[in-house]
């Protein structure tokens, strides 16, 4: 089961009801959750779980997603099937380079606050399109220039790293979208309250799998 129920009654003048109350898991089980529909996708055994019209007609009245991706336009990155999730398990905001600007922090704030959802990942992915022509320039990659100023900062921290290049650009962006997060008001009061963890990870295209990056 994806929450914990409980019922309480509610009570007018002398008729009383039984409601339903759905408390969401924590962000340690919430992550945990996320990372075990990562290894059924990997080991080839999904569940393709809430995928129909039923699942459909049983959110009609709301949403309770448990886990909120900024993840990358990339069309081989869909969150919902690397996690092997159904309808209604993430609030996922996509854009190319994965970045965090002002409009995806309004999304992240909405989910967190007003749906209660206690994880947000930042998914960056091997072999970023947006970061490969950041590290190109901005005169290189005219169609990105509301992005290009969002990913070029990330970038310059992570130039005398070892290794792959284009990776190592690709975590740098992705901590950057943690820091930003951390450090917005809002999420940082829900984060010294443990009602959100926010965390980055990384995609890999030969094994399918995400790897969750230390801070």
């Amino acid at each position: 089961m994806r929450k914990f129920v409980y019922s309480t009654l509610l009570c007018f003048s002398s008729l009383c009801v039984a409601q339903d109350t759905y408390q969401q898991p924590s962000s340690d089980a919430a992550l945990q959750k996320l990372m075990e529909g990562n290894k059924r996708f990997t080991s080839g055994q999904p569940l393709h779980k809430n995928l129909g019209l039923e699942g459909l007609s049983a959110l009609k009245e709301g949403q309770e997603p448990f886990a909120t991706i900024i993840g990358c336009s990339d069309s081989r990155v869909p969150p919902e099937i690397i996690f092997d999730q159904g309808l209604g398990d993430l609030f996922v905001v996509r854009v190319a380079g994965n970045v965090v600007g002002p409009i995806e922090l309004d999304s992240v704030e909405y989910a967190v606050d007003k749906l209660h959802c206690p994880l947000v990942i930042v998914l960056g992915h091997e072999n970023c399109g947006a970061v490969k022509a950041t590290l190109l320039g901005q005169e290189n990659v005219p169609e990105l220039d509301n992005i290009y100023p969002l990913i070029a900062p990330a970038l310059k921290k992570c130039q005398a790293q070892k290794g792959d290049i284009l990776m190592n650009a690709v975590k740098c962006n992705v901590k950057e979208g943690v820091g930003y997060l951390k450090s917005t008001p809002l999420i940082a009061k829900h984060i010294a309250a443990n009602r959100v963890k926010v965390v980055g990870g990384y995609y890999d295209f030969d094994h399918g799998k995400v790897m969750i990056i230390p801070d």
